[in-house]
């Protein structure tokens, strides 16, 4: 749902961006998943973080708000410049000092162990290789951290995923790579977290809405 995080062609720009996926999509994002629906699970989602977080695909900052006390810095994963440019109010208000770290959340910067927490919203639709980019959370990750997220995905009901197969490639030409159909749990599990605590559910809204709205949301810890 947001701009494709990861294989980064240089040290400002991502590999395959076009002009709508560069400077349009940021924006919609922006717009889209500040929606007020959102806010109470961002700050459910965001409770347990402490310490450095790492955060895959900061986008325009919409999770700063919610940061706990607890929290002392941010290193940010985020491959778009425009994106960076308007989370500044967001960072400037929030006494958390946010570093930018990287644009490629299948390679981070980060040294192994060396993050207390990780934090990951509306990004793994995006990311190219979902599993390499868990894979490398757990590595950047002390052991026994913690990932929490909250991402859009697989629905449970047959006629809703028939519907996410039909728009997928669509949505990944207009929407800067994101997936419909990406299991999130699975995807958990599968690169060596254990699912702690998981929520799952349509956002309110008409039942067309489905293929974009079956949310995912809890924690995972690294194995």
């Amino acid at each position: 749902m947001g701009v494709q995080v990861g294989a980064a062609a240089g040290p400002r720009r991502l590999a395959g961006m076009g002009w709508w996926t560069e400077h349009v999509v940021p924006r919609i994002v922006d717009r889209s998943l500040a929606l007020r629906e959102l806010q109470d699970v961002r700050r459910r989602v965001c409770a347990p973080l402490h310490g450095r977080v790492l955060e895959i695909g900061f986008g325009s900052g919409l999770n700063v708000p919610h940061y706990p006390s607890a929290v002392t810095s941010v290193a940010a994963v985020e491959p778009s410049d425009v994106a960076w440019r308007m989370s500044a109010p967001r960072r400037t208000a929030t006494g958390v000092p946010v570093e930018r770290s990287g644009l490629d959340g299948q390679a981070l910067a980060e040294d192994d162990h060396t993050c207390d927490t990780a934090l990951v919203t509306f990004s793994l639709c995006t990311i190219p290789d979902a599993d390499r980019a868990l894979r490398e959370v757990a590595r950047v990750l002390r052991p026994g951290g913690l990932l929490a997220f909250l991402e859009h995905g697989l629905a449970p009901d047959d006629d809703v995923v028939r519907w996410q197969h039909r728009l997928e490639p669509l949505q990944r030409r207009v929407a800067g790579g994101c997936h419909l159909t990406r299991d999130v749990a699975a995807l958990l599990v599968g690169a060596g977290f254990t699912v702690e605590d998981l929520e799952r559910w349509y956002l309110p809204g008409p039942r067309a809405s489905r293929p974009w709205v079956h949310l995912y949301a809890g924690n995972a810890t690294a194995r």
